[in-house]
Formats: structure tokens, sequence, C-alpha cells
């Protein structure tokens, strides 16, 4: 392990202001250790460029980088099916000057002049096809540049909503949407094996949440904490969440048979720098934990029956004013009457009605709707709670979406969605999320209707008509919708959520209200739009193929007997673990496991079929567990 420790003298960052060719040119020469260039986008799966130029090639091209002109790549090398084809194929690499520009250390390769770690440049970048921006990132940008546009002309068309947060229309300056996430994850010994049901016992007595944190880890998190902050994160904390068990001291001192679930949060920024900030965050926290021998799983259920991982996102829109006055546009003119103000109410209704097209960008793995599950703290159907009353602020952990709002500070109005996971490409969740809030605020002013009528529809009963939410759904919900209501209560008032990734992303070619609402402004035109289905649809076909089948089959060959059969309750048990054995994973002359119907499926791209037998092997797996823990559990 290397003696990793934070180093203030470092230099961290190039804020945007500095991106003048002369600025960086002295600003390299300053720091000889920065020794390469990677210029950082983002594909539509949510993976970043990594690439090695040497600063020398970097600094003698220098204008053409500011200037637009790009470093080509080959399309395999990115995730853009349908548009980075074998016959044309060449993407281009194109640095964002607007942007924070990050500094990322090796801190096992020093060098020798000055003695500091090797530094490479990371410049956040767009991914160009032809004429076509076709990143994540150049797709966040777009949204967050319509939304400011639309809104910009809604106060100057409409004079009447400016004086309702105290300004004329040429006091405007710009428009911002803001954004912060909550980054959950796993910390663990990579050698050492700890049983769920140590993790499942230690999460029901909360041993974990917001407990002490010892040894290696609370080196590792404290140093987070402090490299975050070299990095200008304005980092608010690091804790402990509810998933892990306590380590073991060995007789030096040390601790073995970790397994932490963690969560550092930081301060609000802009939505693109904020997506820039976690993607940045996320490679920090796992290389520091590497560096003291422990590995990081940012999967949103690393393990089945303990807590998975989270990553809440909150967002508000905030109007900057020419003196410098900031104000959130969700806060309503009096927060003692009413919860939130019409603009507020209209992005409320936007996210909710349309939710079904903003969960394939939040949800798009296996892995995600693994931790979407009854009993573990993350929502299930898409409700949203507003809090008891207008004095009383949402406290329900229940819901898909929460009001956060104080009365002490006007500018904490926001919405925290509570469904997105580490592995969420923030770039694209958000940009779904503002492209869905624009349509419920053209809603809302065409309307002509005050706070207290949209309140009233935004709360209206099951089966009530709306002019703008559907009928037969329920949107607000202040309850336990786990404790208080049955699965199919729940289904009925708030609607049947999809169950696995192809019926999340099916939408996106099957419903046409799609491209209206997302692809409004060209933001998730239909070329985006094809590009990022094909690319979700291949990765979760390899993800049953190559992990999920895997998986479970090794799973099953490590369930053996271990009775001497002379126990006929052992024999009826086992009798029915082989039952299901069988049936996922053994062929027979007459019938066909349900592994390989999954194969047989892909194979013949038929993917309802595919759907369904995936939800099959998923519910044998959940009962061949529980009889073969039964089984294990009668065994002495």
């Amino acid at each position: 392990m290397t003696d990793f420790h934070v180093i203030p003298e470092l230099l961290y960052v190039i804020p945007a202001e500095k991106h003048s060719a002369e600025d960086i040119r002295q600003i390299l020469d300053l720091h000889p250790e920065i020794k390469f260039v990677s210029l950082a986008a983002v594909d539509l799966m949510g993976n970043d460029t990594d690439e090695k130029i040497p600063i020398s090639d970097f600094s003698h091209n220098l204008e053409n980088y500011l200037n637009g002109h790009a470093v080509q790549t080959d399309g395999s090398s990115v995730v853009l099916p349908g548009i980075a084809t074998l016959n044309d194929g060449k993407v281009d690499l194109i640095p964002d000057p607007e942007v924070i520009w990050y500094i990322d250390y090796n801190y096992e390769h020093k060098d020798p002049v000055t003695g500091l770690p090797i530094g490479t440049l990371r410049i956040p970048s767009y991914l160009k096809h032809g004429d076509d921006m076709v990143c994540s990132r150049s797709i966040l940008k777009k949204s967050a540049d319509f939304f400011e546009k639309k809104i910009t002309d809604v106060f100057e068309k409409n004079p009447d909503i400016c004086a309702e947060y105290g300004f004329k229309p040429d006091e405007l300056s710009k428009i911002t949407l803001i954004t912060a996430t909550e980054l959950e994850f796993w910390v663990n010994s990579p050698d050492e094996i700890i049983s769920t049901e140590q993790l499942s016992i230690s999460q029901e007595l909360k041993e974990s949440y917001w407990k002490r944190t010892k040894g290696v880890v609370r080196t590792a998190l404290e140093q987070v904490i402090m490299v975050l902050e070299q990095y200008g994160f304005n980092p608010e904390m690091g804790h402990k969440e509810v998933g892990g068990v306590k380590a073991s001291l060995t007789s030096s001192g040390e601790f073995h048979f970790i397994m932490e679930q963690l969560e550092v949060d930081w301060k609000y920024s802009d939505a693109l720098q904020g997506a820039d900030y976690e993607l940045i965050a996320r490679i920090l926290i796992k290389e520091i934990f590497r560096l003291h021998g422990l590995d990081v799983s940012f999967d949103a259920k690393p393990l089945q029956g303990v807590a998975g991982s989270g990553e809440h996102t909150h967002v508000n829109a905030v109007a900057n004013l020419k003196n410098g006055k900031k104000i959130n546009l969700f806060t309503p003119e009096d927060m003692s009457k009413d919860y939130l103000s019409k603009i507020g109410w209209g992005c409320l209704m936007g996210i909710m009605k349309h939710y079904n097209i903003i969960s394939p960008f939040v949800s798009a793995t296996t892995d995600a709707f693994e931790r979407l599950t009854p009993g573990f703290e993350a929502p299930t159907h898409a409700v949203a709670s507003i809090g008891m009353d207008v004095l009383t602020p949402s406290r329900n952990r229940s819901v898909l979406l929460g009001l956060v709002r104080s009365m002490d500070n006007k500018h904490a109005t926001r919405f925290e969605l509570r469904a997105p996971n580490p592995h969420t490409n923030t770039y694209l969740c958000l940009a779904a999320v503002y492209q869905s809030m624009l349509d419920g605020i053209d809603y809302v002013l065409a309307s002509g209707k005050d706070t207290k009528a949209l309140e009233a529809e935004f709360t209206k009963p099951y089966g009530e008509p709306s002019d703008y939410l559907e009928k037969d759904r329920l949107y607000r919900c202040e309850d336990d919708i786990f404790e208080d209501m049955t699965s199919e209560e729940r289904d009925r008032l708030f609607g049947k959520p999809s169950e696995n990734v192809y019926h999340s992303i099916d939408i996106l070619k099957s419903n046409s209200d799609v491209e209206p609402i997302l692809g409004n402004g060209d933001v998730f035109n239909k070329m985006i739009l094809d590009s990022y289905y094909q690319a979700m649809l291949g990765r979760w076909e390899m993800e049953l193929l190559e992990k999920i089948i895997p998986a479970n089959l090794q799973t099953i060959r490590n369930v053996v007997r271990k009775d001497d059969g002379s126990n006929s309750y052992d024999d009826i048990l086992w009798n029915e673990i082989v039952t299901l054995k069988v049936r996922l994973a053994k062929d027979s002359e007459t019938e066909t496991s349900i592994f390989t119907k999954i194969k047989n499926a892909i194979g013949e791209r038929n993917w309802e079929e595919t759907s369904k037998y995936q939800l099959e092997m998923k519910a044998s797996m959940k009962e061949l567990r529980a009889k073969y823990k039964a089984y294990c559990e009668n065994q002495i």
C-alpha cells in the first residue's frame, strides 16, 4: 500500500477564467510535475474517456485545442451505437473551456525532479461526430441552455411572474439550474468474505448508520474529504450509511473483515459543473481507498439482502439578477401559505407526469432495479411527498421525490429525487428532468391557475380528472407506502413500475410522447434517443449473458447437500431445492431450463420473452436462496 497523504502545495484545478493560452502555459511552466493531458468526454453509457497526451504536445498545439480543433478517436472507443458506425467512425474530442479543469495525480509515480506525484490535466470535453455533439455532457449543456432561454423568455413576456419574485424583466442577468448529489458507496477488504447474514443483522440493529468510523476507513474517508476540499468541492460531510458490519481487530491493532457503506456530500453548483464534480469524485474516492488496500463499489446493489447504494439528486432553478441577488424560482412569495411558486409547481408536475420517460436515464441496469425493492429505503413507485402541511417539511423516505424546504431559508427549496444510484448517468438524468420540468411550466403558464389551484390539482384524489395529470393516478402521498399499503395498492394508486431494464427503456421506442418532451430544443433528438436505446439494450443483453447467468450458475453449484439422508424433513427440503436447481439451469430432452430460455430469446432478439424469463429467473433464484437457507439452518 502507498503511504498516501494530502499535499496542499499541489495544483488541483485550473478555473475557467484561467483558460487563456498565456495563463495555461504560465501555470504549466510552474508545475513541471504535470506531465500529461487527458480530454475527458462522457459517452451515452456514462463512460469517460482517458488518454495520455504529453504535456509538450499539448503546449505546442495549445491554441488549436482552445479554438476547438479536436483530438480524433475511433467510434469503437466510445458507446455511440448507430452514430459512430464502422463506415463512419471518426469521433472528435473537443475541450470545454467553460468549466473547471482538474489535475489527476498518480501517487504511486513520483516526478524524479520535484519529488511530487505525476499529474494529468483532465479537461472535461465533448464528443462530436460530423456536425453533431453526441455525448452526455453536450446533452446536459443543451438542456440547461434551452431551459435558461425558455424561462428568460417567460419572464420577458410575463412581467407579472417577475413581480411575484420581486424583480423586473430588465433586472434579470441569467437563469441557472442548480444540482447536488449524495454519493453512497461500499468499501471492503478485497480478499475477505463477510456473510450477508452478518450484514443484514447489523443493518436491522442499526449498528453502522452515522456511527464513528475507525482505522483505515476513517483515515481514507478523512483524506477523501480533505482532497475534495483541495479540488474546490466544498464538501459538507462524510459519514457511515446504514449498511456494514463492525470490523475485527487483529493483535497488531489493525482492523480486518472490513465491509462498510459510506456517503460523501458536497455543496451544490450549476448543472454541468455538478455532474463533472460527481465524475471526478468517484475517481478520487476509488483511488484513495485503493491506496489503503480497500476496494470501493459504486454498484447500486453490490450485495443481495442488504442496503444498496443510492445517489439522491437535488435540483432547483435560480434567477440571478444584475445586482448580484439570487432568487430561488421554486420558493413561493409567502412560504407560510404556499409550498411552491407557480414555476415550482410546474416543475414538480412535469417531473411526476413524465417520470416514465425520465426513468430510462435513472435506472438502466439490472443492478439498479435490484436496489429499487421494498424494505431498503429505496423508492419503487412514482409518487411525491411535499410535507404533512405547509409548515411541516417532508420527511417521507418511501417516496420517489421529496420537496425539501426550510421556513428559515428560502434558498433551500428544491426537489430530492431518490431513485438515482452511483452508476446513474447524471448528465442524462438531469437533462431528462429539466426537459420534463419545462413541459410542466408550459402547462402552468397556459392554464392561468394560481398556486392554490395548482396545489389542488397535484394533490387530487385517485380517480379525479385533471387538466394535466392522469385521472387514475395519485401523485402525492405523505404515508409510508411500504408499511401502510400492499403491493397491489401501490401499483393501482401510483402506477405499476418497470421491473427490469427492458420494461424501462422500451418506452423510448414505443411512446410517441417521448420525443416532443425530451427532444424539445433538439436536446434528446431522435438520433440520440435511438442510440441510447441501443446502448442500454446491448448492455442489458451482455449483463444477462456474461454476468447474471454465470453468477447465478455459480450460486447454484455452491448449493450442495449437507445432511446424511437420515432425516425425512431434510429430504423434503433438499428435493424442493433440486427441483429449483433443475428448473433454472438443467436442460433435458423434454425440458428447457430458464437460463437456456433466456439465451435462446436473446439469440432470437425477442426482448419481451427475454424480459419475461429474466423475471422468472429472479423469482426462482430468490426462492432457491430462501429454501437453501432454511435447509442449512436445519443442520446440526
